[in-house]
């Protein structure tokens, strides 16, 4: 070994130095690990706070578009309690048309004015995104569209399950049907 021509003085100084640098050898690996692991929790903790930031942010962005859609939708449908409430009176200038047509008169005002007015209020009613649902006689029924009053023995065999009267229009606002409409099928 290395201590045989050594004295016992020069051994324990060699050992002094030995267990010195050891000492110090594990001091700076203490105090390394320490270090890094310091600075591996900070950056864990900076890695949680950037996640955290992200799903806040992200979140915050989906609140931002659910709402700018509410808003969208609520612009749209705003009037359509008060389109609902002015149905029946379309449905009535309908009806009165109707009845001043059966009257025979070449030169009928009353049948023109009514028209007009009507005509009026209908275009008005389309500008603000209304749209009449066309439903005919003969179309086929689908309980998703329309909405069946009563059932009656069909008049043909080509009527059966389809729609045989309309009695009253559909209408819809937007995408939205606001009154579906009212029919009558064969069986």
């Amino acid at each position: 070994m290395k201590f045989k021509n050594m004295s016992k003085k020069d051994k324990n100084e060699d050992i002094e130095i030995n267990v010195e640098e050891a000492v110090n050898e594990a001091v700076n690996e203490a105090v390394k690990t320490e270090e890094v692991s310091v600075e591996d929790q900070l950056k864990e903790e900076l890695g949680k706070e950037k996640d955290k930031f992200l799903r806040l942010f992200a979140e915050f962005e989906n609140y931002k578009k659910r709402t700018t859609k509410e808003r969208i939708e609520l612009f749209r449908t705003a009037g359509q309690d008060v389109i609902q409430s002015l149905l029946p009176i379309l449905d009535d200038f309908d009806r009165a048309i109707h009845e001043i047509s059966k009257i025979e008169k070449k030169d009928n005002e009353l049948l023109i004015g009514v028209e007009l007015i009507r005509n009026k209020l209908k275009s008005t009613l389309n500008s603000k995104g209304l749209e009449e649902v066309v439903v005919e006689k003969g179309d086929a029924f689908n309980a998703d569209e329309h909405e069946a009053i009563s059932q009656i023995p069909a008049p043909s065999d080509d009527l059966k399950g389809m729609i045989v009267d309309v009695i009253e229009k559909g209408y819809k606002l937007g995408d939205k049907v606001i009154r579906f409409p009212k029919v009558i099928t064969g069986f």
